[in-house]
């Protein structure tokens, strides 16, 4: 069986323009752990396994009786949404977002739901869930923008 790697490098590339929360964390590692914690359920256990234990994605496939790909592919994924910090931006930038925005923020930026699959988990109607997203990715890109301000002086 062929040992599937996440391509770091490719994934910087495509992250080029797009803001990094400052930390301490010196890593990517590091970042990456610090982060995995606030991920719940499989994920968590995933990140874990993989950034804590070291496990190949050969042993977790085994382990979660999946495809080895099945699991680069998800574990890219989650390290994709981590390493963005678009949910740590909604928290930095909006101190006054209501309890459905803060889910709509774990369920959209973390756990990389749909609007339709948010609404459903969530019981509201997908209007609400667009409602709250925009008003999300408004804070996003407003402390995108003061990154760049900063940036130029």
């Amino acid at each position: 069986m062929k040992k599937v790697q996440v391509n770091f490098e490719k994934m910087k590339a495509q992250e080029r323009g797009r803001p990094q929360l400052r930390t301490s964390c010196t890593n990517r590692n590091g970042l990456l752990q610090m982060r995995a914690q606030m991920l719940t359920g499989k994920d968590k256990v995933l990140m874990k396994m993989y950034l804590e234990d070291g496990k190949t994605f050969g042993e977790m496939a085994r382990l979660a009786g999946v495809n080895e790909g099945t699991i680069a592919r998800r574990v890219e994924r989650l390290t994709r949404r981590l390493l963005r910090g678009e949910y740590m931006m909604c928290f930095r930038g909006g101190e006054g977002l209501s309890s459905m925005e803060r889910v709509v923020a774990k369920d959209y930026f973390l756990e990389g739901l749909s609007q339709r699959q948010i609404a459903r988990k969530r019981e509201v109607t997908i209007y609400q869930v667009r409602k709250a997203l925009r008003r999300l990715q408004a804070l996003v890109d407003s402390e995108v923008g003061r990154k760049d301000d900063d940036a130029d002086v």
